[in-house]
């Protein structure tokens, strides 16, 4: 089976415009995301997928590829799908332009759950051990069935603790897999009531009826949503070279 990596990147970000280009450590963010896909071990092939011709440019200097896709994509994985319409590919990774601590055998560990069970559609999450994100709307939130399929994913703090219990709490992890004629069947539905709510695509599949396996794995990684994440990780990786 062909396996692809999409790795899209919008400009026009609205917590953090030009994201994609922003330095971190003398590299744009694009970059660390794309030298981390690029350790996967199973794929056969990675692109960028952008609405923004400096992106476009700047991707090609470091020697990705890197595909231009309409500015009107709804959301990521729209792009994603834009990107690699026509084009041969059995199971696609999203991998969210944001996540330069990602590591390549997360995306490995989906493209194999998606091949090994047949899954239409799996995600990652990683156990929540800070209490600050918890309660941070740019932490993402997610509950899951006993035989690990989401219930919901949130920026609000889920689940609610009541009194002294804790349940284990899973934020999600910037990262989608998807079997080709699944990830057809998304970009069909179109935006959903609670996707435009919390502001989070995955709801789209709960909402129309669909499952997402969500698997869990060790991370400390964060996404780039705000200056904070970006000063944050600068910090990271000087200390790291």
């Amino acid at each position: 089976m062909k396996k692809i990596i999409v790795i899209p990147a919008r400009y026009a970000s609205t917590r953090l415009p030009a994201k994609p280009l922003l330095k971190i450590h003398g590299k744009p963010l694009i970059q660390w995301v794309y030298e981390r896909a690029s350790e996967s071990r199973l794929k056969d092939r990675i692109i960028i997928a952008t609405d923004d011709e400096r992106i476009l440019e700047a991707a090609r200097l470091f020697g990705a590829e890197a595909v231009m896709t309409s500015p009107a994509c709804k959301s990521g994985t729209d792009r994603v799908y834009e990107a690699i319409e026509g084009q041969e590919g059995d199971i696609i990774v999203n991998l969210q332009g944001d996540e330069p601590f990602i590591r390549a055998d997360m995306v490995d560990t989906l493209f194999s759950a998606i091949e090994k069970d047949n899954l239409n559609m799996a995600t990652l999450c990683s156990p929540l051990k800070d209490d600050n994100e918890y309660v941070d709307p740019n932490t993402v939130k997610v509950v899951f069935d006993k035989d690990g399929f989401a219930l919901y994913f949130s920026r609000s703090p889920i689940p609610f603790m009541r009194g002294q219990r804790r349940a284990p709490l899973y934020k999600h992890i910037g990262i989608y897999g998807f079997e080709r004629s699944f990830l057809e069947q998304f970009v069909l539905l179109g935006k959903s009531r609670l996707e435009e709510t919390e502001s989070l695509e995955q709801l789209r599949v709960l909402e129309n009826g669909y499952k997402i396996k969500v698997l869990t794995t060790q991370y400390d990684g964060f996404g780039i949503d705000t200056e904070a994440d970006l000063e944050r990780a600068q910090g990271l990786f000087t200390k790291l070279s």
